[in-house]
Parts: C-alpha cells; structure tokens; sequence
C-alpha cells in the first residue's frame, strides 16, 4: 500500500530572520488518501488535499510504499493492542509519547483509544493499526482533555475515525487548547510538534453508551469530576478489559486536575465493574482488577489525609505542600513533579470545606 505524506514547514513569522536561520520542517503523513498503487495515491490526495496545509508552507504531497509504525504495540488481550508510554515528561526525546494507547480489532472495524501528545504520535498509531488489521479506523475515543492524550487525534480522524469524547471534553479543550498548544510546542520542540493541533469531539457521552465494531462491544462509561472533569472509560466486554485512562496510575505518581474526594469515590464505584483486567492511562500496560487500584487509592487517601491534617494545623499553601503525603515518595516515580501540584489541588479543594 501507499501512504501520502508532505512536508511542511513554519510559515515566516513578521520579524525578519536571519539568512542563515534555517527553516523548521518536518515529513508528515496524510491518512485517509491509501491506495495500492502510487497513482492512485496521488489522485486521491490531488482531488481533496487536507485543508489544514493551509496553516504552513507545504511541498506538493507525494505518496510512497507505507512504512512501519515506529512505536510498539502488544497484543495484551485479543485483537486488544496497548502501547505503553514513557514514563516521563514530555520533552524532545519523547515527543510527547508519554501516555499508554489502546486499539481494539472487531469484525467490521477499529477503535483507537486516545492518541498521544503530538501530530507524530498519532500518525504512528495509525501506522501501528494498519500493520495488524487494513478494517476501518471508525472511532477514536479520548479518555480525558490532558495534552498527552489528545493531540495525536487529527490523524486519526482524517483516516475516517469519528472522535468520542466526554460531555464536557469540548468545552475543556476549547478553554485550554492555546495554552497546551504554547506549553507542549515549547516542551516538545517546533520540529517535532510541527502540524500538532487541538480537535473537538465528534460525539459526547453524557452516561454510558455502547459502540459495535462487529461482533465486538465496547462499553464507555463518564464519571463525574475525579482526575479530571473529562473522564471517559472503555470496556471491552469480550475480554473484560476496562481502559481506564488516567483514572488509573501504575508507577507514575497520580495527578490530580479535578478533585481529590470525587476521584476517591469513582475509583470505590469502578470497583463494581465486572473488569478483570485493566489498562492504565501510564504504566503498565495491563493489570489485575480491581487489586490494580490499590497503590493509587492509597495515596489518594494519604493525600487526603495529610491535607486535612495540614489544614487543621493552620499551615499555609506553601508550607503544607512540604509535608503532604511525603510518606509515598518512594513508591513512585515522578513524585517531586506531580506530588507539590497535587497537594495544591487537594489543599484548595478541602480547605473550604
């Protein structure tokens, strides 16, 4: 098969630069235009060229034999593929490869859920998918509103997924799209990040809801404001998998963006869900449920704790944060990063009480 890619550029900023400074680039790959032959290819990206080329200096596309995805995948269940992310922040090396993603092979078509922190990313998934199964992409589902998440989606979706996302995910995504664009463009460098942008959902889910890629039935449940206030989860009801996003954390500290005392009580409620396995948003990639939930409940409720403990106390934001759940430092990793924002978090949610 072939694929058609192009290559665009940064289009020139209003300040004069240097003639020797070099122009920042990148190859990116255009799905939805496959074909087996080169010709057809080029027919079909000719006859519909993706209208978001308009934002860059672009070269003619071409099209070329596909090439092989770049990130692995592991068949963890049965037609049910995970990719384990790095356990990292974000930076150049990775860029933005840093959360797991998940895609799920009915008889009639493909689920991708989530799709990493960059345009890159989410081309590689696409490549990952198309080594294992040419059935349609029909779905993209995003876990949360987090930039690791979802700016790998537009790719996705111009391969023919329709994006699923919780209620409020377009409203989330709307109100911090310029300051994820700012932050993971700086972080993850122009090059790398180069073509990356923010989509809203096509579809919400406001309860639960049930997809059929073919003989296959995938259960996506919202939850109320836990890690986020854009939580979505899949079940695979075919091999009792539960796709928890980042409703789950396995090494990676949890971080908290929504709120302390709703993420308690959802992880209780997602305890009675007939799982049996469950994929994290980091770590992992697949584990024992509901004794997967274990480590994270417990720092979650330490948190607590020592948040209330602070309060009562009398300590201030900034001398609190010193002493909050300290005591799990050593259990996992990223903890002097995520640890001080979650006590933040807890710390203003609880002190009002």
């Amino acid at each position: 098969m072939f694929e058609a890619f192009v290559t665009i550029c940064l289009l020139a900023s209003a300040d004069p630069a240097p003639a020797s400074a070099p122009s920042v680039c990148r190859l990116a790959l255009l799905p939805g235009h496959a074909a087996a032959s080169k010709t057809d290819c080029e027919a079909t990206i000719a006859a519909s060229p993706p209208a978001w080329l308009g934002h860059f200096k672009a070269d003619k596309p071409t099209c070329r034999p596909r090439p092989r995805s770049s990130i692995g995948f592991n068949e963890v269940a049965p037609g049910l593929f995970v990719h384990r992310g790095a356990i990292a922040e974000v930076d150049q090396q990775n860029a933005g490869d840093i959360a797991n993603i998940a895609f799920i092979i009915g008889k009639s078509s493909v689920a991708v859920i989530d799709s990493g922190g960059s345009r890159w990313v989410g081309q590689e998934v696409y490549l990952a998918v198309r080594e294992r199964s040419q059935l349609p992409i029909s779905y993209l589902i995003l876990s949360h509103m987090h930039p690791d998440h979802v700016f790998g989606a537009e790719p996705l979706r111009e391969a023919g997924a329709r994006v699923i996302g919780q209620q409020n995910l377009p409203r989330a995504l709307a109100d911090r799209a310029g300051s994820y664009q700012t932050s993971f463009g700086r972080l993850i460098g122009a090059e790398a990040f180069l073509g990356s942008r923010i989509i809203v959902p096509d579809v919400v889910v406001d309860r639960v809801e049930a997809i059929d890629l073919g003989g296959r039935i995938l259960e996506l449940r919202s939850w109320p404001t836990a890690h986020t206030a854009t939580d979505l989860t899949v079940m695979d009801r075919a091999t009792a998998v539960l796709i928890a996003g980042d409703l789950l954390f396995d090494e990676h500290t949890p971080a908290l963006d929504g709120s302390l005392k709703g993420w308690r009580t959802v992880m209780d409620q997602m305890q009675d869900m007939s799982a049996t396995r469950v994929v994290p948003g980091h770590g992992g990639p697949i584990l024992p449920w509901p004794a997967a939930a274990a480590a994270q409940a417990r720092y979650l409720g330490v948190l607590e704790t020592d948040t209330r403990s602070a309060i009562k106390a009398g300590l201030t934001l900034v001398d609190a944060i010193r002493t909050i759940a300290l005591s799990e430092a050593g259990s996992w990793r990223l903890f002097d990063l995520n640890n001080p924002r979650n006590a933040t978090v807890a710390y203003t949610e609880l002190e009002w009480e």
